[in-house]
């Protein structure tokens, strides 16, 4: 069972790729359960979002995605290959980053692409999100990103009462904008959000495992 999480936030080792990590680990610890968290921080290549040229529609080969040849390039097998996907963004502005909405606009080559069609379909997805201040679009960041997996045949997990569209935390005091100097991972004194992050880790693990085992359950009665 693998589940691959991508951080969206420019800062490596942020309050972004904090929360990220402690959902995996939260994956990872319900057993027989891989992660791999990918930070966009890192990607010193990366040419951005969609230019709709239409290669992956018409001109797309077997392991040639995209006509953009960037740090998205070794991504594609590794989301062909994941069980799930979490996403993770700060929030800007009230929405993504710039980094997620390109990543997002990526996703086409295995979406649309001629070779590569339908390839995000029936796999289970997550968003995370983080903000400054506590009313400053957490539900709009998150929805753009369940309704990108929607889009693309995704299923969206969630934490039920406690976070409809994903997982929210606040890297400011009590999410008043607040902060301590010193403390430059303040979204680890968000202990009802760290709470969320980790039963929304439970969650996609096994969500993945149930479709697994259904998955094979139907192949068995083919």
């Amino acid at each position: 069972m693998k589940i691959l999480g991508v951080c969206g936030s420019p800062i490596k080792k942020g309050n972004t790729e904090t929360l990220l990590d402690i959902v995996l680990e939260s994956a990872r610890a319900t057993g027989d359960v891989e992660t791999e968290l990918v930070t966009m921080a890192d990607w010193k290549n990366f040419k951005g979002g969609c230019i709709h040229c239409n290669f992956c529609a018409y001109k797309q080969k077997e392991g040639d995605f995209c006509a953009i040849k960037d740090d998205m390039t070794p991504m594609y097998p590794k989301l062909l290959e994941a069980d799930g996907l979490i996403l993770a963004s700060p929030v800007y502005i009230s929405n993504l980053s710039w980094f997620m909405t390109a990543f997002i606009d990526r996703l086409r080559p295995i979406v649309h692409g001629k070779i590569y069609t339908n390839k995000l379909v029936h796999k289970v997805g997550a968003a995370a999100a983080v903000l400054w201040h506590r009313n400053s679009g957490a539900e709009t960041t998150l929805l753009s990103m369940v309704h990108a997996m929607m889009h693309c045949g995704m299923l969206p997990v969630t934490v039920a009462l406690y976070g409809t569209y994903g997982v929210t935390a606040v890297s400011s005091i009590h999410g008043t904008g607040a902060f301590d100097p010193n403390d430059k991972l303040g979204v680890l004194n968000d202990d009802f959000g760290l709470r969320t992050a980790r039963a929304l880790g439970k969650n996609v693990a096994q969500v993945c495992k149930m479709m697994k085992l259904g998955k094979a359950a139907l192949k068995a009665q083919e």
